[in-house]
């Protein structure tokens, strides 16, 4: 399903930091209009090269990420990046020249401490998986590459990438495209390997005008307890036509859909950021973490505190 989605996109920047540092992304139409004229908005995806760093939206939870991780910002929403140690925030508008460039940019950022290197990248699609409409991934998630082939396939990719960018006619920067793209499709099939369904049919459920404006409430919203009966209003369909639709679709119910759903979006909250299981808990609509970790545990097969945060990527870790 990934590699019939279209995907334009390249490798633009390359951010050399050093403790202490932090920085402010522009808007989505800034940022769409620096890097892709003509679109709406595009996805940005960041690999730590080296050292660690956090990533945060507008409510400021710090997402984690080390060497050979991959952020991701599907709708380019607005988000600030910095080191362990505290620092002003400076907005990237103040750090980056206005294209065109004649080479790459190089943003340097720091006190001189130790360093963290990421190399950013950005990807247009029309596919409804990046409509940010239905959300139909969380706007900021963290990926783990672990060790091994894919890891090592993806820093092979972005060291060729870099080598490869050379400036454009037009502005921005002329790279070879697969590259980018060969790269999220892999970050976003080990994202979406837990997503509930995705083998029976869940990207063409999100196309679906029925399914859509439903799946979009889930995906906005998870904490909510949803019935179906909200769920088909939203919909303007009746229950029963609401409940056949996700089950032709999806293989499932819409409430068994939510269930699993909220456990996807348990497991990125647990695996980037240092919120306690209880707090994870509710953000997915569990006011009981003991019945919030049997629910995960029955839908993973491992505890919330098995899938936590690995210790080395905490702060001060």
């Amino acid at each position: 399903m990934l590699s019939r989605m279209r995907l334009q996109g390249a490798v633009f920047l390359r951010g050399e930091y050093s403790e202490a540092w932090a920085y402010r992304s522009p808007t989505p139409t800034v940022t769409a209009a620096l890097l892709s004229p003509g679109s709406p908005r595009v996805a940005l995806f960041h690999l730590v090269a080296t050292g660690r760093c956090w990533v945060a939206l507008h409510d400021g939870e710090r997402h984690w990420a080390r060497a050979g991780d991959v952020i991701v910002v599907p709708y380019g929403d607005v988000h600030t990046m910095g080191g362990s140690a505290d620092s002003e925030i400076v907005p990237m508008e103040e750090l980056l020249d206005p294209p065109p460039w004649a080479r790459m940019p190089v943003i340097t950022l720091g006190a001189g401490g130790r360093p963290t290197d990421v190399v950013c990248g950005y990807l247009s699609s029309d596919h409804p998986l990046f409509d940010p409409r239905l959300r139909a991934l969380p706007p900021l998630f963290v990926v783990s590459l672990g060790s091994g082939p894919a890891r090592d396939w993806v820093r092979a990719s972005i060291d060729y990438a870099l080598a490869q960018t050379a400036p454009a006619e037009r502005g921005g920067l002329a790279c070879p495209t697969q590259l980018p793209e060969l790269i999220v499709r892999e970050v976003l099939r080990l994202h979406l390997a837990s997503a509930p369904n995705i083998e029976c049919g869940w990207f063409a459920a999100l196309g679906d005008p029925v399914l859509a404006p439903a799946l979009a409430a889930i995906h906005e919203a998870p904490e909510v307890h949803w019935q179906v009966e909200t769920l088909a209003g939203l919909a303007h369909v009746s229950e029963s036509l609401l409940d056949e639709r996700f089950r032709r679709t999806l293989g499932l119910p819409p409430i068994r859909y939510l269930a699993g759903w909220r456990m996807h979006v348990a497991g990125d909250l647990l695996g980037s950021t240092t919120l306690s299981v209880a707090a994870v808990a509710r953000r997915v609509g569990y006011d009981s973490e003991e019945a919030f970790s049997r629910a995960f545990k029955r839908n993973t097969g491992r505890s919330p505190r098995d899938a936590r945060l690995p210790a080395g990527t905490r702060p001060g870790g």
